[in-house]
């Protein structure tokens, strides 16, 4: 009778550590998977300040005697048409981190042809809400990674950020 006893007090104990251990298991997966969306998030705003930078760079390289002018598409960034040779505002096209996709939303100028600037598609609630870098304030509070917008020619205060009309416009001279 002894020996049944202690068999089944065994076989509980047995039952709470692997309770206890499948418990353990699923919280680091939860942090790990935390982890991964931070340093997605850290790779959005890096590579949206990239193609932020590239369309200024862009704008601001017109060849001698042509107006500045905004690209047509995010490739115009990797070799600038406007120049008989290889000119280049960014290194490479830079897929979107959150989708794993080279989806961008592109933000165009008011005439439809200039490309402004981008952001991603996915509608997944950030986990960053605050504290963000000077250049990027206007995230704050921003509810869907779609709402960090990365554009050039945008003007931005405690109120929001509305684009710059002079760049929209300059968009499709």
């Amino acid at each position: 009778p002894l020996r049944a006893d202690r068999s089944g007090f065994s076989y509980v104990a047995l039952l709470i550590v692997i309770a206890i251990i499948c418990l353990g298991a699923t919280a680091s997966v939860q942090l790990g998977a935390i982890a991964h969306r931070r340093q997605a998030e850290d790779e959005l705003l890096f590579i949206g300040l990239q193609y932020k930078r590239a369309i200024r760079s862009y704008f601001e390289a017109a060849p001698p005697g042509a107006p500045a002018a905004a690209p047509t598409r995010l490739e115009d960034l990797l070799r600038d048409p406007r120049f008989p040779g290889v000119r280049r505002h960014i290194r490479q096209l830079y897929n979107d981190p959150l989708t794993g996709k080279l989806d961008w939303v592109l933000i165009r100028s008011s005439d439809g042809k200039g490309l402004l600037g981008v952001h991603s598609r996915s509608k997944e609630t950030p986990i960053r809400i605050d504290n963000f870098q000077d250049e990027f304030f206007h995230f704050k509070g921003k509810t869907r990674y779609s709402d960090w917008v990365f554009v050039y020619g945008v003007v931005c205060s405690d109120q929001g950020c509305e684009i710059d009309r002079s760049a929209s416009d300059l968009g499709g001279q």
